[in-house]
């Protein structure tokens, strides 16, 4: 492994933060020796996509609340990281807002009394789209990494999905795994 790749692991952003607590991202960042940051391009609802609707169990084109980011490690893109909602969890709510959430996402959605208990995350690989190529600054021959994370209630209801792409090249997963 390189020094310019980064290991992450999803533990720190699937629960809600205590209060005064720096972001999820920007803590793990500082502890690392760099400045973790996020623009908010777009908050609001939308059609549901084929694969958020089967992440959420909803029908594909129905509507969704989506707040998309660009992460950013020390002001360069990172990572493109896709948040949706089903509407009746997040319509009227911050989540369907482009500002930036105190204490996250997660803590906002614990608040309004959706706790995620159960998380499943998929990976693969694949080359990038145009778009995602310009967003990240990656080369033509550089493939991404594709996450998609779904988290569900105590009652397996989903509660947001995650869909993220990051550069293979500079990027590494690590999960551990509690047995019994």
């Amino acid at each position: 492994m390189s020094d310019s790749t980064w290991v992450s692991t999803s533990m720190p952003y699937l629960a809600p933060q205590a209060a005064g607590q720096p972001h999820a991202w920007a803590a793990e960042a500082a502890a690392r020796g760099g400045k973790g940051g996020q623009r908010i391009t777009h908050a609001g609802e939308v059609p549901a996509p084929d694969a958020v609707a089967a992440l959420l169990g909803v029908a594909a084109g129905e509507p969704v609340v989506v707040r998309r980011r660009i992460i950013e490690l020390d002001g360069e893109p990172c990572e493109l990281t896709d948040t949706y909602y089903p509407v009746a969890i997040a319509r009227g709510t911050r989540l369907a807002e482009k500002g930036k959430i105190p204490g996250g996402a997660v803590t906002l959605l614990a608040e309004l009394g959706h706790i995620g208990v159960r998380v499943r995350e998929d990976v693969t690989a694949r080359m990038p789209g145009a778009d995602e190529r310009e967003a990240l600054r990656t080369g033509t021959d550089e493939p991404v990494l594709h996450l998609s994370r779904v988290t569900l209630d105590r009652d397996d209801r989903p509660v947001q999905a995650d869909l993220m792409v990051m550069p293979a090249h500079r990027q590494q997963l690590r999960y551990e795994i509690r047995i019994g």
